[in-house]
C-alpha cells in the first residue's frame, strides 16, 4: 500500500481546545464527545485542557467522562494544567496563559500533521489581555502563529443549503473599515474563499455575492465611492481569474432567499454588516471557520456564556456543528 493510501485509511485526528476554563467550553466538549461514536465513527478526538477540570464539568452536565475516555484511543485528553483553580462563571487572569497554551498546542500539532483539524471552544479575550498578552481574537492569533499573511473569517449555518458569510475586514473599529479596504485586499480575500470552498468544502464552482460598504451600495457615488473605486475594480479582477463573484449589492436587500438560493457565500465588508443576519438565522447551530490557513480550524458561533457555565443549560449544538464541519473539511482535504 502506498503512503498516500495508508494516510487516507487512517482515522482523522481532531483536536478540540476547551477554551476559557470559567466558561462553557469544557462542559460543551464533554457533551459533544459523548455522541462521538454515533456522529463521527471514522475520527479520533483529543480534548486539550486540564484533565480534572474537564472531568469535573462533565459530571456537572451528566457526562461520565472517565467511561467516555475509556474508549481510548478514540477519545483522549491532552492534559495542560490550569494556572489557578477555575470556578465556573468567574474569570481569573491567572488562567490567561493557560488558554493560550491550549491553542498553541493545537496549532503546533496541526502544523506538524498530528491533527487533521482543530476545533476551538470559546475563550475570553479580556482574560488573556489581563494576563499581559495582547490578544485581538482567535482569527488574528491563528494568522500570526501560522505566519499566514491573510486569512478570512467565515461564519456559516448548517443544513442542506447553508448560509455562509465571510468578512473582508474582521475586528476593526467601524471608523477604520474604509481605510482597511483595498482592491488587492478584496481580490486576495475572494481568492481564499474560492480556493477553500473548492478544496475544503467540495464545491466545484463557488458563487460569491459581495456587498457594498455604504448604504444602497453607495448610490452611484452619492453615499460614498468605495464601491466605485475599490469593490467594483476588485470584482473585475477576480472575475478575470475565473472567480464567480458578483456585486456590489446593497447589504440591506441582499440577504433574501431569492438571492441567496444560488449563492455559496456572501462576502460582507465588515463584521456587523453580515454577521447579525447570519446569527439571527443560525445562532446556536452556526459555526466560525478561518479560511486561508495552512491548517483547518473551526469554532462555535458564541462566546464563553459565563452565566451558563456549570449549570447544564448551555447547548452544545454549535460545537457539534463545528466538529461536523472540521471532519468534513479534513475529509475533502485528505481526498485532494
Amino acid at each position: 500500500m502506498s503512503s498516500a493510501a495508508q494516510s487516507a485509511s487512517l482515522p482523522l485526528q481532531i483536536a478540540i481546545t476547551t477554551g476559557e476554563p470559567a466558561g462553557v467550553g469544557p462542559e460543551l466538549t464533554a457533551q459533544a464527545l459523548a455522541g462521538a461514536a454515533a456522529h463521527w465513527p471514522g475520527a479520533r478526538f483529543t480534548a486539550l485542557g486540564d484533565a480534572a477540570l474537564v472531568a469535573e464539568r462533565a459530571r456537572a452536565v451528566g457526562v461520565d467522562w472517565q467511561a467516555l475516555v475509556a474508549d481510548a484511543p478514540r477519545i483522549q485528553v491532552q492534559h495542560r494544567p490550569l494556572g489557578a483553580p477555575a470556578v465556573a462563571g468567574k474569570l481569573n487572569a491567572a488562567n490567561g496563559r493557560y488558554v493560550l497554551d491550549l491553542l498553541d498546542s493545537a496549532i503546533d500539532g496541526a502544523m506538524a500533521g498530528t491533527f487533521d483539524a482543530i476545533v476551538t471552544a470559546p475563550l475570553q479575550k479580556s482574560t488573556i489581555n489581563d494576563a499581559g498578552v495582547p490578544f485581538t481574537g482567535h482569527t488574528e492569533y491563528l494568522a500570526e502563529r501560522t505566519r499566514t499573511p491573510r486569512v478570512v473569517m467565515m461564519l456559516a449555518g448548517t443544513g442542506k443549503r447553508p448560509l455562509r458569510v465571510a468578512l473582508a475586514t474582521t475586528h476593526l473599529p467601524l471608523k477604520d473599515v474604509s481605510a482597511a479596504l483595498s482592491v488587492e485586499g478584496i481580490v486576495q480575500t475572494l481568492r481564499i474563499i474560492d480556493h477553500d470552498l473548492r478544496h475544503h468544502f467540495g464545491l466545484p464552482a463557488p458563487r460569491i455575492l459581495v456587498t457594498g460598504l455604504n448604504p444602497h451600495a453607495g448610490e452611484n457615488g452619492y453615499l460614498g465611492r468605495e464601491e466605485i473605486d475599490v469593490i467594483s475594480p476588485a470584482l473585475k479582477l477576480a472575475n478575470g481569474e475565473g472567480i464567480d463573484a458578483c456585486g456590489p449589492y446593497p447589504a440591506d436587500t441582499l440577504f433574501q432567499p431569492r438571492y441567496l438560493e444560488e449563492a455559496d457565500c456572501v462576502l460582507a465588508m465588515f463584521h456587523d454588516q453580515g454577521l447579525p443576519v447570519l446569527k439571527y438565522a443560525t445562532f446556536g447551530e452556526g459555526i466560525n471557520v478561518t479560511l486561508g490557513l495552512p491548517i483547518i480550524r473551526t469554532s462555535v458561533d458564541h462566546g464563553t456564556a459565563l452565566d451558563l457555565a456549570g449549570t447544564g443549560r448551555a447547548d452544545a449544538g454549535s460545537l457539534i456543528a463545528a466538529i461536523d464541519t472540521a471532519v468534513l473539511m479534513a475529509q475533502h482535504r485528505r481526498a485532494g
